[in-house]
């Protein structure tokens, strides 16, 4: 049998498909892989770069779903069912929304793949095929075997992929995570993961998890078995490990480079809009990022514009704040309601939203504003939004920010991973602003 990953684009840039050059291993389809047997043949394409070869006999088309990658990924779904080949959608956004995914699959993978996926490959095989299967929940992470191979001969970053922990015991409302996973967080045996970097020679690991720090003493386990292997890792957390003095020295000690953070906003208005209840209890972020910056760890910043007490002063009065504190990175992600989220269901009450299904929607482009805001128009924010990522991005600020000299600029190896990928990610920006989603446009 012979099964075919497909890891979907965005859309087109300037009418042509958009060539990511800031991708990343597609970590889901090597853990799929490490799922069936060796008499598996498992094939991956990976659109954000190269072509899909419809032609080629394949038995089984998987295709992971993302709210940008929506409509493309159906795109494909249908051209091969077309041809006769079986498609199986999964991925969180056919989770929180089966019905449309539905639509252009003849089955569904939904929730955690990893108790149930080798049943519908053998079902497959077997003929008896059903329409959807529901992973267990929360999912059992022990015994997974990643086949990073499946990678071989593609075009990453490079860094590896691997992932810890999953969901988050945080809920929110902004967020697809915690409406899946209802505030549960399990993990992976600290030694299976530990051996599994071991034998991989990369030396910078980037972990997926959503909040690497969630359960502390297991996060503790796994640091301390990775302080010999002497790699660098970046990994997304919440600000509560800055609490705990012995987490913070074994984070560093493992090899802890940087940290994505959800900052997400600096008035306290916005942060109660958004549920973020774990940074709503701190008085001020400045005691929390000197101990952060102290410490030595660069910091990736996300923050999400357009919440109820924004308004375009606002938004660059925090776009300067992200500067004057030197972040590695920062994102500056418009609010873009997710589905079947709590302030989608808000929004949808109100009737604030622009577009029955923006995601879909041929007349929305990369980087709009998809609701009625609050305090400014929908214009009004789009445009501020991509002010305030080209503002950060500005040559002049990259350079102001680098140097740093307790994270950024700490050492060679910071400061070359500072001015490799501060570039890259403002070529990208540029790039991706008023991208169409999908490929088929009238």
């Amino acid at each position: 049998m012979k099964i075919t990953f497909i890891k979907p684009n965005m859309g087109l840039v300037a009418g042509r498909p958009y060539y990511d050059r800031g991708r990343m291993e597609p970590l889901t389809f090597a853990v799929l892989a490490g799922l069936l047997p060796a008499d598996i043949e498992c094939v991956l394409y990976d659109d954000r770069y190269e072509r899909i070869p419809y032609s080629e006999v394949t038995d089984m088309v998987c295709i992971n779903v993302e709210i940008y990658t929506a409509r493309r990924s159906y795109e494909i779904a249908d051209r091969y069912r077309r041809q006769g080949v079986k498609v199986v959608l999964g991925g969180f956004h056919v989770s929180m929304i089966p019905d449309e995914a539905a639509q252009h699959a003849d089955c569904l993978m939904l929730g955690d793949a990893e108790e149930v996926f080798p049943q519908l490959v053998n079902d497959f095989a077997a003929g008896r095929l059903k329409n959807s299967y529901q992973g267990h929940f929360p999912p059992r992470l022990d015994g997974l075997r990643t086949r990073w191979d499946i990678f071989a001969g593609k075009s990453y970053l490079p860094l590896r992929l691997t992932q810890f922990s999953r969901g988050c015991p945080n809920h929110c409302r902004f967020c697809a995570t915690g409406s899946l996973y209802q505030q549960t967080h399990c993990y992976r045996p600290p030694a299976e993961v530990a051996a599994e970097l071991a034998e991989q020679p990369h030396d910078f690991v980037f972990f997926v998890d959503d909040n690497i720090v969630a359960q502390p003493d297991a996060a503790k386990e796994l640091f301390r078995l990775l302080i010999p292997q002497k790699k660098r890792w970046i990994g997304q957390a919440s600000l509560s490990f800055v609490d705990d003095a012995e987490l913070m020295d074994l984070m560093k000690r493992s090899g802890c480079a940087g940290l994505v953070v959800g900052f997400e906003s600096t008035s306290p208005e916005n942060l109660k809009q958004m549920g973020k209840n774990c940074n709503m209890h701190l008085d001020s972020y400045a005691p929390v990022i000197e101990k952060i910056r102290d410490v030595g760890f660069q910091l990736w910043a996300a923050f999400l514009m357009g919440c109820d007490a924004d308004d375009t002063a606002s938004i660059k009065k925090t776009v300067q704040w992200a500067i004057d504190q030197k972040f590695c990175f920062a994102a500056f992600n418009i609010l873009s309601p997710y589905p079947n989220t709590p302030i989608y269901g808000e929004m949808l009450e109100q009737n604030r939203l622009l577009y029955d299904k923006w995601w879909l929607d041929e007349r929305y482009h990369f980087g709009d504003c998809v609701f009625r805001p609050a305090r400014m128009t929908p214009d009004e924010l789009t445009e501020i939004c991509f002010w305030a990522r080209r503002q950060f991005n500005h040559p002049v600020n990259i350079f102001k920010r680098a140097f740093d000299f307790k994270t950024n600029a700490k050492d060679l190896w910071s400061l070359a991973t500072y001015f490799a990928y501060n570039p890259l990610f403002r070529r990208e920006l540029f790039k991706k602003h008023g991208m169409v989603l999908g490929y088929q446009h009238k």
